[in-house]
């Protein structure tokens, strides 16, 4: 009777067992000392694309990562060596079709059975970390490439604002230290256009940024954008024009991200353009308006306009290379049109300029909004 008692309570606490890791999220695998599976949950079956019962098979049948080199990784000795709880968050899983995703993989040696039938053996806790490996390597990129273009600017202006210094100490002529300050104010600028850049970035990719309708005239505000951008433009020798429709109305949107966008679009036609012009216009769209930035550029090609609006994207064309940048400006572009439900529309041939087209629609006045993207 003793016995029977004993053999009643294994089972329950065995049914227990499978209930709690039938419960659980990650993948499970429990395997005894010959590295054969004894209990496993659904979340592993899943993880493994497997739809047939792994009782009793070999870990290795079942169970088949690769390195970061892609070399097999030998399952049965890795959980026979493991002494004390490890972690591997650097292997791989292949599927059939192809696919691949990255595996956070857990090793624990353990008791496992009940009563006087205890064994050695091990538990496996798998799970899909395939998104925050690309998530990492997102933030690695970030950090690479902000710090890159935040130190040759700030070389830049240091070197130019030392050189100020030295002719003033000289006694040098003050067209010297008018060119030598004329090119740390560029770098000054082009720092700040990079931390709006990152702060909108920010806040987008937090959700926060709000969105506040009001009435623009739309004709000042691109007479305004032309005033603004007309020395930069001759800075480098180019027209800059503005092609206005005399049936343009209020647009009601917000004013703040209309001309984000707008600006992104000038710098970018001002910066990879070398001779001839850059024309900002706009006319009435369907309830709403659409403005245009063309410019007489390097132009883009058609492999480059499916990633142009990418993260971190610049494209391997040497001219653009020569031009600072993140390649942000361009997304942050993207996230602030989806947010004013605005469509974007490139037009470009390679060595023949491009012309951006955004139609913004009109937006009813309600209480600010929140970003979703």
């Amino acid at each position: 009777m003793a016995e029977t008692n004993t053999d009643t309570t294994a089972q329950l606490e065995h049914e227990r067992l499978l209930s709690l890791v039938n419960s659980m999220a990650d993948g499970v695998i429990a395997v005894d000392e010959r590295a054969k599976v004894v209990i496993y949950n659904a979340a592993a079956l899943n993880i493994l694309d497997l739809n047939t019962s792994m009782q009793g098979l070999s870990l290795a049948k079942v169970l088949k990562p690769v390195n970061q080199n892609g070399e097999p990784i030998d399952m049965v000795d890795e959980v026979r060596n493991t002494k004390l709880p490890t972690i591997n968050r650097d292997y791989r899983l292949q599927y059939g079709d192809g696919s691949t995703i990255n595996l956070y993989l857990s090793i624990a040696p353990v008791h496992l059975g009940f009563g006087k039938g205890q064994t050695g053996g091990f538990v496996l806790m798998l799970r899909d970390i395939t998104r925050e490996k690309s998530l990492e390597e997102e933030r690695d990129e970030f950090i690479s490439v902000v710090s890159h273009e935040l130190r040759t600017p700030i070389a830049i202006t240091e070197g130019n604002i030392s050189n100020a210094q030295f002719v003033v100490d000289k006694g040098g002529d003050v067209q010297g230290v008018k060119d030598a300050l004329q090119q740390a104010h560029i770098q000054v600028l082009f720092l700040a256009d990079l931390i709006n850049d990152l702060s909108t970035l920010s806040r987008a990719e937090r959700g926060v940024l709000t969105l506040d309708i009001e009435s623009i005239n739309v004709h000042d505000l691109v007479t305004e954008l032309g005033s603004n951008y007309l020395e930069q433009a001759k800075g480098k020798g180019l027209e800059l024009h503005t092609k206005l429709s005399p049936h343009l109305e209020l647009l009601h949107s917000s004013k703040l991200y209309v001309r984000e966008v707008l600006q992104n679009f000038i710098t970018n036609s001002i910066k990879y353009t070398e001779t001839g012009s850059v024309t900002i216009a706009a006319k009435p769209g369907d309830d709403g308006v659409i403005f245009s930035v063309s410019d007489t550029g390097i132009g883009i090609s058609k492999s480059d306009q499916e990633r142009v609006f990418d993260k971190f994207f610049r494209s391997e064309d040497f001219r653009t290379r020569q031009n600072n940048g993140t390649g942000l400006g361009l997304y942050v572009t993207m996230k602030l049109a989806r947010l004013l439900h605005a469509t974007i529309e490139l037009k470009s041939e390679l060595n023949h300029g491009s012309t951006f087209l955004i139609a913004i629609p009109n937006m009813k006045q309600t209480p600010p909004q929140k970003s979703k993207d």
